[in-house]
């Protein structure tokens, strides 16, 4: 049978592309490291095969003209190296990548955005991997932080591990994850483009942080040196990701953190 979306690392990002394309219809075979992992998308329904380290050997005989191959996660330095050839004859390659590239760049972002000339470390792995894909033709989507009904920035104010770096006036975008989905799968449709994706409302870290202390009726985090949260928490960027929507021709249903956080039982709950 022929595979039409083949999602190599299903975890968050890629449980949630596998969902949106069943629902249209389409074939799904998803790779994952664990057992623990395989579990619930069998339990779903899904087609999954379980592999520690992917390697070429894994993928050789699932991916035909037809197959959109989503590659869903992080870079090691060596397997997208290695798996990228082997998809090359696909319909279509994305690659989930991150805004992490930009390193520790400021303000707005967008596709004409140019990348620091010296790279952090995460950001000097996500670009070799990103240009191992490139290389046989992928699309690649830079992402920002990825959150969803039950994940994210909300879910940790409400637990009370979210700690405020400096000031909070630093600006941080995301894109929920139902959304970034709907963007995986229109990717299909390009080829060798490059997207920054978000939402169309970034904001500042006090002002999440003041919405959801009063949405959920919890308290404000505490402020903390920027020093010592993790890196990622360090950012100050607006992502303008509009070019993407226009081409790939997708309406956001999260367009803001506001519609995305709305409290919803399973985050209060815990």
């Amino acid at each position: 049978m022929t595979i039409d979306l083949l999602v190599l690392g299903c975890g968050y990002t890629g449980s949630a592309v596998a969902r949106l394309a069943r629902s249209r219809g389409l074939s799904v075979l998803a790779t994952v490291r664990t057992a623990a992992r395989a579990t619930p998308l069998r339990v779903e329904g899904f087609d999954v095969r379980i592999t520690e380290a992917l390697e070429p050997r894994d993928v050789e005989g699932l991916v035909s003209p037809k197959t959109q191959v989503v590659v869903a996660f992080p870079p090691d330095g060596q397997t997208d190296e290695r798996l990228a050839p082997v998809c090359a004859d696909a319909a279509a390659i994305t690659y989930v990548s991150s805004t992490g590239v930009y390193g520790d760049l400021r303000g707005l972002i967008d596709d004409a955005t140019p990348l620091p000339s010296v790279a952090t470390e995460r950001g000097a792995r996500l670009l070799r991997a990103e240009q191992a894909w490139r290389a046989c033709g992928a699309t690649v989507l830079r992402c920002p932080a990825i959150y969803g009904r039950d994940r994210g920035l909300h879910v940790r104010i409400v637990s009370g591990a979210h700690r405020i770096p400096g000031d909070g006036t630093a600006f941080t975008s995301r894109i929920h994850v139902e959304d970034l989905a709907q963007l995986i799968l229109a990717a299909r449709n390009v080829r060798g483009e490059t997207f920054v994706v978000g939402d169309r409302a970034p904001a500042t870290q006090n002002e999440i942080a003041d919405w959801v202390a009063k949405e959920y009726g919890v308290p404000r985090p505490p402020h903390v040196p920027v020093e010592t949260v993790h890196e990622t928490l360090r950012a100050d960027r607006r992502i303008d990701g509009s070019r993407a929507l226009a081409i790939l021709g997708v309406t956001l249903i999260y367009p803001s953190y506001v519609d995305g956080m709305v409290k919803a039982p399973r985050v209060i709950s815990g």
